[in-house]
């Protein structure tokens, strides 16, 4: 596996750390299998799957957070207000 200058998983983009889960996957696929990279390559899928999963939860929480907001902020730009009359009209 290629050393990366970004050894801590935190400090990758999510696209590369899934590339890296995905050399590593890769690595597992392969018929001959180095026992002395087996361990290492394991303990680095999980630190890329605990990052990799932490990041969609929180990418999760985000957009139910601003769904609703934007949801309102759609409403809010199709309801007009004459300002001259007060009155309300709908899009």
């Amino acid at each position: 596996m290629a050393k990366s200058s970004k050894d801590d998983v935190s400090d990758l983009t999510y696209t590369e750390a899934s590339e890296q889960l995905d050399e590593i996957v890769a690595f597992f696929e392969q018929a001959d299998v180095d026992v002395d990279e087996l361990v290492v390559r394991l303990e680095r899928a999980t630190l890329l799957v605990d990052e990799l999963d932490r990041r969609l939860k929180a990418t999760k929480t985000q957009v139910e957070d601003l769904a609703p907001r934007l949801a309102a902020a759609v409403e809010d730009a199709t309801t007009f207000v004459d300002p001259e009359t007060g009155e309300v009209f709908d899009a």
